[in-house]
């Protein structure tokens, strides 16, 4: 995910317009650009060597530009919208928002595959050695742990319970272990699901020493990842582990996303506060106090339920596709700030 930089600098076929500069001063100013783009030095520098002044050469540098001596280019891999994504930072207040060209056969699909292989990118850039790294379910994020081919070493603890205990072999948990494992740190994982059926079962769990000691880290924890879930069908963990009464319940609250078992209103205030007592998950609080929250969503159906967890302040950068991003440069009035983490209804 490095850009690039290319400068192109050419005295002999500068174009109709450059082509008003006599030659010396062509081949002078062709000559200056070399030395400041290409070799990097400095306005002082070239001007002690061609026996003029620092403020000639910054003429000449900027007619070089608007003449198109010198043509800039800023390139990055053709898969990242380096426009959208630096749009969708400054809309929300992001720290990062890195935007993935949807696959052309799947703009609908929610959360892309390809999504994973870009966090996972970028969690080898935010992951620092010594870092506490959570990562909480999602299908996103398991598809991110499986990309994951560097990191440095950094402790690695599972931020909410499984969707189906059965194959937690497979999902968060072996995401948790692969995270370890490529980082050569601790993994904490946790073998429980996410969602119980009644409050007192919950703090049971929450209670049995690997769970205990795997929540011990949520205030620790530096960086984290999450995935964002719309309230339907398939597209939500909570909703599909939900009978239909509850989702009924918490639908009549205005239910538009789910994050870690936390619900979200279209305006990103949390609802339905009872269903926590019910889940093992780190505490909304305690994704508030996290420097560093990394959401993996995307697809146009997922529009919708990103805007709302964006607007609840909780995550801090974003990892989606071109097709959710489009969504969300469009959708009702600019958010505030995430990055002020500000609290919309007093978690």
């Amino acid at each position: 995910m490095n850009s690039s930089e290319e400068i192109a600098v050419s005295g002999m076929s500068a174009g109709r317009s450059a082509m008003r500069m006599g030659p010396a001063e062509l081949v002078q100013a062709a000559a200056m650009a070399r030395r400041f783009y290409l070799e990097g030095k400095s306005k002082i520098q070239i001007a002690e060597e061609f026996g003029v002044s620092r403020f000639k050469v910054a003429r000449v540098l900027e007619t070089a530009l608007e003449r198109d001596l010198v043509r800039i280019e800023i390139r990055v891999p053709a898969e990242l919208d380096a426009e959208r994504s630096d749009a969708l930072r400054a809309r929300y207040g992001l720290r990062h928002a890195v935007v993935v060209e949807s696959p052309a056969e799947a703009e609908e699909t929610p959360d892309p595959e390809n999504l994973g292989e870009v966090a996972a990118d970028l969690l080898g850039e935010l992951v620092d050695e010594g870092d506490v790294l959570g990562l909480a379910w999602g299908r996103s994020t398991i598809h991110m742990a499986a990309a994951l081919d560097r990191l440095p070493p950094c402790t690695v603890v599972q931020l909410t319970g499984v969707y189906d205990a059965g194959t937690a072999e497979r999902g968060s948990v072996e995401a948790v272990r692969r995270a370890a494992q490529v980082s050569g740190g601790d993994a904490h994982p946790i073998y429980a699901p996410m969602l119980l059926p009644d409050a007192a079962t919950a703090a049971a769990l929450r209670n049995q020493t690997g769970i205990a000691r795997a929540f011990e880290y949520f205030d620790k924890v530096t960086v984290a990842c999450v995935s964002i879930g719309s309230w339907e069908p398939g597209i939500s963990t909570v909703h599909d582990m939900l009978s239909d009464e509850e989702r009924a319940h918490y639908a009549s609250l205005g239910v538009a996303a789910e994050m870690s078992a936390h619900l979200f209103d279209a305006e990103g205030r949390r609802v339905g506060r009872d269903l926590q007592e019910r889940c093992i998950t780190v505490r909304a609080d305690q994704l508030r106090r996290i420097p560093e929250v990394v959401a993996i969503a995307g697809g146009q159906r997922k529009g919708p339920a990103i805007d709302a967890v964006l607007r609840s302040g909780l995550v801090t950068s974003l990892v989606t596709d071109t097709s959710a991003a489009d969504y969300l440069m469009t959708t009702g009035a600019p958010p505030k700030p995430a990055l002020n983490r500000a609290d919309p209804d007093g978690i």
